[in-house]
């Protein structure tokens, strides 16, 4: 059985979500500060979690990036603000999805359910083949998923692992931000293809030398973005 984390400030919500949440075969755990699901996410093993941006104590943005920093499993923020600078900075800080309230409890089940099956797929996958990529001082291996870049390792998170994998696996090809968003998301995933421009912007920020003037991932203008060979 699957274990899903709430960290979610507002009980009655909360208690909706787990009852939605536990009719479809999960087992829930809930936590109303953000101090105490933090600390609880890093203590006990869950499978995804689904994370209130705005929450007492610690917010769900700071949440998100301690988190990620620590653990390789979707992340689901959910927030009355639907402003796009919120939803680009949750993705941006590692988070699979962004849900704005209010919400139907079906849609969020079966948002769940997506990232739960394709979380599934890629650690399968990957288990199954062990390649490692090495181009001018960078270093993919994509069983540990582990990244060095002149001899230091790097820390990326799922989906910008994702991404640079595929770039790297295909050095000079170019990639549409549409073909990027339907290879790493799926092309049953809820999202926006603005996401690729975050992640893409993070990768450079921990694997470039100087971002601007990017030395393995560059931008083709007009088409997407290319790994230098």
């Amino acid at each position: 059985m699957k274990k899903i984390l709430i960290i979610e400030d507002d009980i009655s919500i909360a208690e909706l979500e787990r009852d939605y949440l536990e009719i479809n075969g999960f087992e829930v755990k809930i936590e109303n500060s953000g101090r105490k699901g933090m600390d609880r996410a890093g203590k006990e093993r869950f499978d995804l979690i689904i994370l209130d941006l705005m929450l007492p104590e610690v917010d769900g943005f700071q949440i998100c990036k301690e988190l990620r920093e620590r653990l390789d499993i979707p992340i689901l923020m959910v927030s009355a603000k639907g402003e796009g600078i919120d939803k680009i900075r949750g993705l941006g800080l590692g988070a699979d999805d962004y849900i704005t309230k209010p919400f139907s409890p079906n849609e969020l089940v079966a948002r769940v359910k997506a990232h739960l099956q394709r979380y599934q797929r890629l650690t399968n996958k990957e288990k199954k083949q062990i390649e490692i990529i090495e181009i001018n001082g960078l270093i993919l291996d994509s069983y540990s998923r582990r990244v060095h870049v002149d001899g230091e390792e790097i820390i990326l998170t799922t989906k910008e692992f994702d991404i640079l994998l595929l770039l790297a696996k295909n050095p000079n090809r170019a990639f549409g931000k549409n073909e990027i968003f339907e290879r790493i998301w799926g092309f049953d995933s809820l999202g926006d293809i603005s996401t690729v421009t975050v992640h893409i912007r993070k990768i450079r920020e921990k694997i470039e030398p100087d971002p601007p003037s990017p030395k393995y991932v560059e931008t083709i203008w007009g088409v997407g973005y290319r790994f230098k060979g």
